[in-house]
């Protein structure tokens, strides 16, 4: 991990040991043009030249402000020409974010001056809400504070919870802490993602690895492929069936309703913030199996006739004065 030097401005490698010893803030944006660099740092000049470094002179004013002497940026403190150091940032990141002191959350499209109390549709429309990499940027740190556009604070994301759960409908106890990521089902974690989007396509599965709790190797190219990848190592760590309750969002006739078991993008979990596993101890806690015909799972069917069969996936929706919904698909 590298850390830049607040005073200085020059990058430092830490040890992972070492890291976690040391207080730093943390920054988290949506890219523009002309963003600094790991090779600009190399000559501040140039650096200070571009139209990004005025982020990364800010968010060092506000670090010092908090007595803190290092930031991290994604921009400039990973060398990213490196395949090896970017998947081992991009599989530490949600931890970086964790750890940090404070996040710094610039929302570069906020007008100077936003009463984003009094105007949170506002403040929730900007571009930053709608990146799948700010995703986890919101969720792992502790205290996250925002910024407008002019680098005014303008609430903390304990004070404006409300208004970011809301938009994001993840739920306020995960934004506060006092709820664990994993007593949320996954399907309903998936969904979290489904409104995002990223520039390149793997980053739609990269950018939840720590959502998930998951390592994965960064293969750009791969394209849809990555969140293929993504559900397998997933399911290799868990029982929870709603990863499959997932709705193809292209319209599907004849033969072509069935396909693999596996959703094709965060999108088709879009329904499924509402989803609730069933607390039972019939609830399935057998082994999945990734295999080369698939994914193998030994539990009862319910026969529909006709060489069709319906799987139950041990989870519910809330229906509004009436009993919650039992989930299932069809299987062929």
């Amino acid at each position: 991990m590298r850390l830049l030097n607040t005073k200085t401005l020059e990058l430092e490698p830490f040890s992972d040991t070492r890291a976690s010893a040391v207080s730093y803030a943390i920054l988290s944006h949506t890219w523009d043009d002309d963003e600094v660099t790991f090779d600009d740092m190399r000559d501040p000049p140039a650096a200070a030249a571009k139209a990004g470094f005025a982020k990364i002179s800010a968010s060092c004013e506000k670090a010092i402000e908090l007595g803190l002497n290092y930031v991290w940026s994604d921009t400039c403190c990973i060398d990213k020409s490196s395949s090896a150091e970017l998947s081992e940032a991009i599989n530490s990141m949600f931890r970086w974010y964790k750890e940090a002191e404070v996040c710094f959350a610039f929302l570069s499209d906020l007008p100077a001056g936003s009463d984003v109390f009094a105007d949170p549709l506002s403040f929730t429309a900007c571009k930053w809400f709608s990146r799948g990499w700010t995703l986890q940027e919101l969720i792992a740190p502790m205290n996250l504070t925002f910024f407008d556009g002019e680098w005014n604070a303008v609430g903390t994301k304990i004070e404006l919870q409300e208004a970011v759960t809301l938009a994001t409908r993840i739920p306020q106890g995960i934004l506060d802490g006092s709820i664990s990521l994993s007593s949320i089902p996954l399907a309903a974690r998936m969904s979290w993602a489904a409104n995002r989007d990223t520039t390149r396509p793997e980053d739609k599965a990269y950018c939840l690895l720590g959502i998930f709790g998951v390592n994965m190797s960064m293969i750009y190219g791969e394209g849809p492929k990555a969140f293929q990848r993504l559900q397998e190592e997933i399911l290799r760590k868990t029982t929870d069936l709603s990863i499959f309750a997932w709705k193809a969002t292209e319209r599907l006739v004849g033969f072509d309703r069935f396909r693999g078991i596996l959703a094709q993008s965060p999108s088709e979990f879009a329904d499924c913030g509402d989803i609730e596993l069933l607390n039972s101890q019939f609830r399935f806690r057998d082994e999945i199996s990734l295999t080369n015909k698939g994914v193998k799972i030994s539990m009862p069917l319910h026969n529909f006739g006709q060489g069709r069969f319906l799987m139950n996936l041990d989870c519910q929706r809330p229906v509004k004065n009436r009993p919650p919904t039992s989930v299932g698909i069809y299987l062929k």
